[in-house]
C-alpha cells in the first residue's frame, strides 16, 4: 500500500545512510524525529524505495533506530562507532548471484527485520569507499543534518543554501550592520 503522507524532513534524497541520520532534525529550535512510530518508518522506507520490501513493525523500527544510533556515532567519530556499525552489518551479507543480465549481488538477512538497518550501514561503507571526506554535517551551528557533498569542487558547507546557508549569511549581515 503506497504511503500518501508528506515527508516533513527539511533534507531528503541523500544516500540511504545519511537519509537515516536525517530522520532527526531541528526546526525553529525544536527537535523532531520521524522515527517515533511505525508510520514514520513506513514513510522513510517509501522515501527510499524500500516500501513493500520490509515489514513495517516494531522490530524493524527498533533495528532501524539502532542502526541510526550506530551511524551517528560512526559519523561523529565517537568511541565504539565503528564497532556499532559492524554489529549491524553482522545481521546480513551480500550474496553473489548470476542473473540474465550477468553477475550481480543480492543482500541476504537471517532476519528480514534487519534489512533496512543493514542496507543503511552497508550504504555508509560504500560512501566511505567512494569519498569519506565528502560525508559532512551542515556547518550551521544549530543544524544536525548530514549530506554527501557532490559539488564539483567539494566545498559544500550547508545542508541547504536556502535555509541554513541563508541563515548564516543573514546573521553575518546583521552582525556587520550592528558594527557600523
Amino acid at each position: 500500500m503506497p504511503t500518501t503522507l508528506h515527508d516533513p524532513r527539511p533534507l531528503t534524497g541523500e544516500p540511504l545512510a545519511l537519509d537515516l541520520l536525517n530522520t532527526r532534525w531541528v526546526a525553529e529550535g525544536s527537535p523532531h524525529d520521524l522515527l517515533t512510530d511505525t508510520d514514520g518508518l513506513a514513510l522513510w522506507l517509501a522515501a527510499n524505495g524500500l516500501e513493500g520490501r520490509f515489514a513495517v513493525d516494531a522490530t524493524t523500527l527498533r533495528h532501524t533506530l539502532g542502526a541510526r544510533d550506530a551511524l551517528r556515532a560512526a559519523v561523529d567519530g565517537a568511541p565504539g562507532g565503528a564497532e556499532a556499525v559492524d554489529a549491524v552489518l553482522g545481521h546480513g551479507r551480500i550474496r553473489a548471484t548470476l542473473t540474465a543480465e550477468g553477475p550481480g549481488e543480492r543482500p541476504e538477512f537471517a532476519d528480514p527485520a534487519w534489512g533496512p538497518a543493514w542496507l543503511a550501514a552497508r550504504g555508509y561503507l560504500e560512501l566511505l569507499t567512494a569519498a569519506p571526506d565528502r560525508i559532512r554535517g551542515c556547518a550551521h551551528e544549530t543544524c544536525v543534518l548530514h549530506f554527501f557533498d557532490t559539488s564539483r569542487n567539494g566545498t559544500r558547507r550547508w545542508c541547504s543554501m536556502a535555509t541554513c546557508g541563508n541563515r548564516a549569511k543573514a546573521s553575518r549581515h546583521y552582525a556587520r550592520s550592528k558594527e557600523v
